[in-house]
């Protein structure tokens, strides 16, 4: 079942109670981001899915989207281009955090997720030099990260109450933006199994709640917006007053 606009806290936690388990105490959510592979267009677009390994604790056995937590060193990396004005400005988000360094390190950290999980490296194939640890298989493979093509899908901020919480940022691109693939996935083990599935099929995969509910999401944008125009509105899911609401940005 997605999360769907106007569900009650209650409701909310009984979805989730398996993806995040409920703790105690307020805990401010981290930044994340997670990267939506499309490849193909509109309707027929087929999306990358990994299967979390089952010995983690988080989520063990989840079919996922390439993600994590954003990295403060993110946000020094160079780039070959960078976010679309209107993508940056949604990213970032709003209130004094808001700034372009955050939104290009959400950016950012949502290629990197998607190399060290998924080996996949999306950019230009340009010489690329960094002293950053993270960064330098990008690097050695003459690949310079590229934010140009990313498109805001959607935003989610975990409810308070769990005992992990994350303000993730939903980012889309395509396949053919992708230069290098490494055949045997990404280095960090993190995802046992990547398969390409149409959206359909992968509504019906063992995903969590907020994964369904963005795969709703970007159904229905590819349906009017098959080429992913920059500026388009997406929406933000977050708990008001006890309620889980969805507002546009």
């Amino acid at each position: 079942m997605a999360l769907s606009d106007g569900m009650s806290r209650a409701e909310v936690d009984r979805i989730e109670a398996k993806d995040f388990a409920l703790g105690i105490g307020p805990l401010r959510p981290r930044n994340a981001a997670t990267l939506i592979l499309l490849d193909g267009h509109g309707s027929t677009a087929r999306i990358l899915l990994g299967r979390r390994h089952r010995g983690h604790a988080f989520m063990p056995g989840k079919f996922v989207f390439p993600g994590g937590r954003t990295d403060l060193s993110d946000g020094r990396v160079a780039v070959a281009a960078p976010l679309h004005p209107q993508e940056e400005s949604r990213i970032a988000g709003s209130g004094y955090r808001a700034t372009s360094a955050l939104a290009q390190a959400v950016a950012l950290s949502a290629i990197r997720e998607a190399y060290e999980e998924a080996g996949m490296l999306l950019g230009r194939a340009e010489a690329f030099q960094t002293a950053i640890t993270a960064w330098r298989d990008f690097a050695a493979q003459g690949v310079k990260p590229a934010l140009d093509r990313l498109r805001f899908v959607g935003r989610a901020i975990t409810p308070p109450g769990r005992v992990r919480r994350f303000d993730t940022r939903f980012l889309a691109a395509f396949r053919h933006d992708v230069v290098v693939e490494l055949p045997g996935g990404g280095p960090s083990g993190e995802l046992e199994e990547l398969v390409w599935l149409p959206i359909d099929e992968a509504k019906r995969a063992d995903v969590p709640a907020i994964t369904l509910t963005m795969l709703d999401e970007l159904q229905r944008r590819l349906a009017d917006d098959p080429e992913l125009k920059p500026g388009v509105p997406a929406p933000i899911y977050r708990m008001h007053r006890s309620r889980f609401v969805r507002h546009l940005v």
